[in-house]
């Protein structure tokens, strides 16, 4: 059946807002750093030599594009929707990570910023960032909660071997939210000479569009390529959803298909209590977090609450401020996939297709194992395997008990 394309939802309805969402909520000493940044990017964004010079990386040293897998072990496994594999895991650095910082690594250099700070959790993007930095020759910093840097061990390794200098974070729950804050601290003392790269589409504006647009390569080949192996259109495009980078690239391009789902796939932890689980949508509230208006896990006085899963990517009290609009319009859906089914999928995709994904995928493999075998042999179901899981053996070890 024909693709049947409805109007777009609005999902930026003007420069930084998302609806309600979105905006600048910073620091004085900031502002200025950010309407550079902005005008930065508008003039990159429509200069056609940035956009060669972005396409050869991604092309000649990422390893775009990535390929779309059928999953036949699994598909047989499940019954039901045949499953395929968007695989970000292939990229150089293994995540999709690597997209947004050769991005930014490149709108730094060109705006003259020769110092590179940045956050991470699971450690994907500061290896990509540090991996740009040493690419293009730049300073690079690295804020991460000492609880990451323990369960992501070997990624604080490649940071420093990539010539990165990382930066533990003792305060707070010690994991992403707290790095931010201390990327968010030093970007403030060095606004003239430091760029932020951020690694998720969240933040303060022009940062959750700019990030989705240096993703929305793994929708457009995604799209291209389902249609070149199957003719039609997927039932549903499954992301996992920390700050939302991996899902919105993935989402952008099917937005005006309504007939396609989008499921995003939040980490629904231990438990249900609050301090439990990362799942903003069924236990956040709308509000103020790191430079942006979204939803956020928070208590009855607005203090953000701690949160938990095993994959330390998705371990985040906040979401992207577009997925907060996607979501009050209906266009996506969210639901929650707790650490016991991230680990089966772990199991599962390794046993039936050799394929290991980090844990923050294997939360959205997860939901797809759940919703396939109530399908029929004409849906379609592509998941974003967002990166691979070497990064994870010390947790998949003591977890699985390997």
């Amino acid at each position: 059946m024909a693709s049947v394309i409805m109007p777009a939802v609005p999902s930026e309805s003007r420069p930084g807002r998302f609806g309600i969402y979105g905006g600048r909520y910073v620091p004085e000493t900031l502002m200025a750093a950010l309407v550079e940044l902005e005008h930065a990017y508008d003039a990159a964004k429509a200069d056609a030599a940035f956009q060669a010079e972005l396409g050869m990386l991604l092309k000649d040293y990422a390893g775009r594009p990535t390929p779309l897998t059928f999953c036949p072990r699994l598909t047989e496994a499940l019954g039901g929707a045949k499953i395929y594999l968007k695989r970000e895991d292939l990229l150089h650095t293994g995540a999709h990570k690597i997209n947004n910082a050769l991005g930014q690594g490149l709108l730094a250099k060109r705006m003259g910023k020769k110092r590179i700070i940045a956050e991470t959790g699971a450690g994907q993007h500061g290896v990509a960032t540090a991996t740009v930095c040493a690419l293009l020759g730049l300073e690079c910093v690295v804020y991460m909660g000492e609880v990451d840097m323990a369960r992501q061990e070997l990624n604080v390794l490649r940071m420093r071997l990539l010539g990165a200098e990382v930066r533990g974070v003792a305060s707070g729950s010690k994991t992403l939210k707290d790095a931010i804050s201390e990327a968010m601290r030093d970007w403030v003392t060095n606004v003239r000479t430091t760029y932020y790269l951020l690694g998720s589409a969240l933040g303060a504006h022009p940062y959750p569009t700019m990030v989705r647009d240096f993703h929305r390569c793994i929708g457009r080949e995604m799209k291209q390529q389902i249609l070149e192996k199957e003719g039609r259109l997927p039932s549903a495009v499954i992301a996992c959803v920390g700050g939302g980078s991996n899902a919105i690239g993935a989402f952008y391009e099917f937005l005006q298909h309504r007939e396609v789902r989008l499921i995003g796939v939040e980490a629904g932890g231990s438990g249900m209590e609050l301090g439990q689980h990362a799942v903003r949508f069924r236990s956040g509230t709308p509000g103020v977090l790191q430079g942006t208006f979204s939803y956020v896990l928070q208590d009855e006085n607005g203090q953000i609450a701690l949160t938990h899963s095993v994959s330390a990517g998705l371990d985040y009290a906040s979401v992207g401020p577009e997925h907060a609009a996607l979501h009050d319009a209906g266009r996506a859906e969210y639901v929650s996939a707790d650490d016991h089914a991230a680990l089966d999928a772990v199991v599962k995709l390794a046993r039936t297709e050799g394929i290991l994904p980090a844990l923050e995928s294997a939360h959205a493999v997860a939901e797809a194992m759940r919703i396939a075998p109530a399908m029929t042999a004409h849906d379609i179901l592509v998941v974003n395997l967002s990166g691979r899981g070497d990064k994870d053996m010390g947790i998949l070890a003591r977890e699985l008990k390997l």
